[in-house]
């Protein structure tokens, strides 16, 4: 899919827009007086391949989290902030990486121009962070309501304020509880601007839901080409947000870093635990770095044939089952050697 050009922002190794390949984030939640804890679930954020981390960054003590967790991962980090242009300067003056901040929330003119001028000096982006409960009384008087066109106008106010002192290394986001407000508002500004943007349906429930309403959301963007980096956010772990995020991102074809799975929904004929077999496989393999497409098939029908494509899988009969490759039989295996039979192919892979 051919996705928008936008501008690029950097954020310590990670590159955001202008071509750069789509980065996960996701944001701690342990308390922000909690450093060992919030150093805890950084560090397992990185391991689950997360891009950048954010971290609430509510009053002074709390900026020092910011210098316990960069010890301990380089995974670059956010600072969201709101209200205290203060906080965005400690922030920035204890290396952050990006901050999150609404320069139309922290005052006037002189506050925002301190934070612009800041960072721009240590070159640190800003993100534009805009929700449907937050809009301005202006911006609603003119809608009546929250709108897609309002979270989108409520976004460019903000970078308005920024490019009046010559700061421009913005990304923006517009975000709602409502997937079409929050798809179409983002529309809106893609159309409108060209800074790189920051997809996510916000206050999307618990992990079932907030799945579904993620993938609609941000997957429908991504496969109009909108779109630079997303979170999937979810009443759960963050460590649970990044691998719904990457799963997003391999559904799409837009992230080819581990395995893709195909499996069948079973039927009458299966006569193995399929279901169970194919979700192990896929939490055994999560992790798995290798660029392939495994396939846990039911039966013959839906085997070697139907999933001839994928590099490795396995269909399976009459208490046994079948190991394939792009589409070959390998060999025959009883059902209960086939998840051990299946892992170790891949592992030689």
């Amino acid at each position: 899919m051919e996705r928008k050009n936008t501008k690029q922002v950097t954020l310590g190794n990670v590159k955001i827009g202008g071509g750069a390949d789509i980065t996960v984030q996701s944001m701690l939640n342990a308390p922000s007086t909690d450093i060992e804890g919030s150093v805890r679930q950084s560090v397992e954020l990185e391991k689950a391949g997360c891009d950048i981390i954010r971290l609430a960054i509510p009053d002074k003590d709390a900026v020092q989290l910011i210098p316990a967790i960069k010890k301990e991962v380089s995974v670059p980090l956010v600072a969201d902030i709101h209200f205290d242009y203060r906080l965005a300067l400690e922030a920035a003056a204890a290396g952050i990486d990006k901050i999150r901040i609404n320069p139309g929330n922290i005052g006037d003119d002189d506050r925002v121009k301190q934070v612009a001028d800041e960072c721009r000096r240590r070159n640190i982006p800003i993100r534009i962070g805009v929700n449907s409960g937050s809009l301005e009384k202006n911006i609603l008087e003119k809608y009546g309501r929250p709108t897609p066109q309002a979270l989108c106008d409520s976004a460019l106010y903000h970078a308005s304020l920024l490019e009046k002192f010559d700061f421009d290394n913005i990304v923006l986001s517009m975000k709602s509880s409502n997937v079409d407000f929050m798809a179409q508002a983002y529309r809106l500004a893609s159309e409108q601007c060209h800074y790189p943007l920051h997809l996510g349906v916000t206050e999307a429930g618990t992990e079932r839901m907030g799945l579904i309403k993620s993938s609609i959301g941000i997957g429908s963007l991504l496969l109009s080409g909108i779109g630079d980096t997303i979170r999937v956010s979810l009443t759960d772990e963050p460590v649970k947000e990044v691998y719904a995020a990457k799963d997003i991102l391999k559904a799409l074809g837009l992230n080819k870093d581990g395995v893709r799975f195909i499996s069948c929904p079973t039927c009458g004929r299966t006569r193995i635990n399929l279901i169970g077999i194919a979700q192990q496989a896929e939490e055994l393999l999560k992790d798995c770095k290798k660029n392939i497409t495994v396939a846990i098939m039911g039966c013959a029908v839906n085997g070697p044939g139907e999933a001839k494509e994928a590099d490795i899988g396995i269909a399976g009969g009459n208490n046994t089952g079948l190991i394939f490759k792009k589409g070959e039989i390998v060999r025959k295996v009883p059902e209960e050697e086939l998840l051990s039979e299946l892992l170790k192919e891949i592992e030689q892979m």
